[in-house]
């Protein structure tokens, strides 16, 4: 039985055992099983992806740090690097919240309705159901670090888009890994 079907029949059978369903199957559903991870142990060099493999996005290269099957699902953990003027358009994640740490360089910033510029050693949160996108600025190219949390289907987004001439950024592409368009890249 699959575990949403066996939390689903759990919600029929407690109102009969005393217990209330209201909101049983939501809170059951957003408790994370403890399972061991998978792999992960090794470290990762400088500049270096955990796979050794390359992701242009155009506006910069991305690299894999931790990945889902290593957290068990709960964070996925990528390295921007040679990030250039331009960014991903405005969206927003439906199940994920989306850390931000400036490492070198100059990056703005959109939240909400507010902007502002990081520097190296800045962080910035973009919590999820919160409009968000960023873009490289200044004469040097920055350099990020950007966790998910949970992982949700952020690798497999980054896996499609970033390739050579990879496909558009749109609201297609977006909902179909769980995000929302809201408004093209910002315009620094």
């Amino acid at each position: 039985m699959k575990r949403r079907d066996l939390l689903k029949s759990a919600a029929l059978v407690l109102p009969a055992a005393g217990f209330p369903a209201a909101g049983f199957e939501a809170f059951a559903l957003g408790q994370v099983a403890v399972l061991p991870p998978t792999g992960g142990f090794h470290p990762v060099e400088a500049g270096q992806d955990r796979f050794g493999e390359t992701h242009s996005l155009g506006y910069s290269t991305i690299l894999f740090k931790a990945v889902p099957r290593e957290t068990n699902g709960g964070l996925l953990l990528i390295e921007h690097k040679n990030l250039m003027k331009g960014g991903p358009p405005r969206h927003f994640h439906l199940h994920q919240e989306e850390w931000f740490y400036v490492m070198e360089g100059e990056v703005l910033f959109q939240v909400g309705d507010s902007r502002t510029t990081l520097r190296a050693g800045e962080s910035i949160l973009g919590p999820r159901g919160i409009p968000h996108a960023f873009s490289g600025v200044g004469e040097k190219l920055a350099h990020m670090l950007i966790a998910f949390t949970p992982a949700g289907k952020m690798e497999e987004f980054f896996r499609y888009v970033a390739v050579p001439n990879g496909p558009k950024m749109d609201a297609e592409v977006f909902a179909r890994y769980e995000m929302q368009y809201v408004g093209p890249p910002l315009v620094a």
